[in-house]
């Protein structure tokens, strides 16, 4: 599997300002998306007052929680402290996973990293666009924040990205106490939140035993299927990884089909699994999905409300 270049997602391209540097840059190189782009950025933002589900409160919180996100995004790196602690990978783990829970996870696994995990270049941010990322750390704390399902179950309801932003806020202040608290003992920590993320985190999380893909392209859980936000730390304290989740849910999900059906966008693939950079998966169309989200004035869900693993019928009858 190739590392996949952070430019390329479609909130890194709607971050690049029309003539900028970036933009310029971008669109020289992917010239067969400028036109797609640009109609996109056209379109009102999300909770935008024309939105079709505007509410004025609901609105000024989704704004403040992801204010203060981007008020916290440099806290997501800084030095360890000298002078590194010995620690038993073990018992180590052990200790970070009970952290991890106590401070407001749902679920935590440990992957070893692998490069095809991390992103190749940022593109997120102005100041770092087109930064090789090279500091591959060698372990992820991986963790889950449940979205309460009376909340997505208003999708596409602006009192659904209430709880995103809640859930995005929650993972942020996790992993920022885990990261610091790993730089204490002298090893390095990053935290990757959102709109701040060097690695592709359902990856991360798929390998961490969190959960496995399903149709539309979430990772689904055990307990919560895909009612769930990531989080990540990434580190050189040795660590004691986790098992990955032995379930194949192809078959229930090509029978299923529920999240195509109901996808306002029809950007959920009805078909069956294609070669997707390296690996079998359902297509999802990206920019179709980020246009109804543009039209809709929200971060829409409703392929995660009618997702039947959101309901908790659990993995028990698709173990391998």
């Amino acid at each position: 599997m190739d590392r996949y270049d952070e430019r390329d997602t479609i909130f890194a391209r709607m971050n690049y300002e029309v003539d900028s540097p970036e933009y310029c840059d971008y669109y020289s190189r992917h010239p067969e998306l400028k036109e797609v782009d640009d109609e996109l950025r056209s379109k009102p933002d999300l909770c935008d007052a024309s939105s079709l589900s505007y509410d004025p409160i609901e609105a000024s919180e989704i704004r403040s929680n992801f204010s203060l996100i981007e008020d916290l995004r440099p806290l997501c790196e800084g030095k360890p402290s000298s002078g590194k602690l010995h620690v038993e990978p073990s018992d180590i783990t052990d200790q970070i996973k009970l952290m991890a829970l106590d401070y407001g996870a749902d679920l935590v696994g440990v992957a070893k990293m692998k490069p095809e995990f991390y992103y190749s270049h940022r593109g997120r941010h102005r100041e770092h666009y087109g930064d090789e990322i090279g500091d591959l750390l060698t372990y992820g704390i991986v963790f889950a924040v449940e979205i309460k399902k009376e909340m997505i179950d208003t999708a596409p309801a602006m009192t659904a990205m209430v709880e995103s932003s809640r859930t995005y806020l929650k993972a942020a202040t996790i992993g920022l106490s885990l990261s610091y608290f790993i730089r204490s003992l002298g090893y390095s920590a990053r935290n990757h939140m959102d709109g701040n993320y060097l690695s592709v985190l359902p990856l991360v999380a798929s390998a961490a035993g969190i959960g496995v893909f399903g149709r539309h392209g979430l990772l689904i859980s055990d307990r919560f299927g895909p009612r769930i936000k990531l989080g990540l730390v990434t580190t050189d304290m040795p660590l004691t990884g986790s098992r990955s989740v032995n379930v194949d849910l192809e078959r229930f999900c090509s029978n299923c089909g529920a999240c195509s059906r109901e996808c306002p966008a029809s950007a959920i693939s009805g078909n069956g699994q294609e070669i997707v950079n390296g690996t079998s998966r359902w297509r999802i169309d990206h920019e179709l999905c980020y246009s109804y989200w543009r039209s809709n004035g929200t971060d829409c869900g409703i392929c995660m409300k009618v997702c039947p693993f959101s309901r908790g019928i659990g993995f028990s009858q698709f173990m391998k």
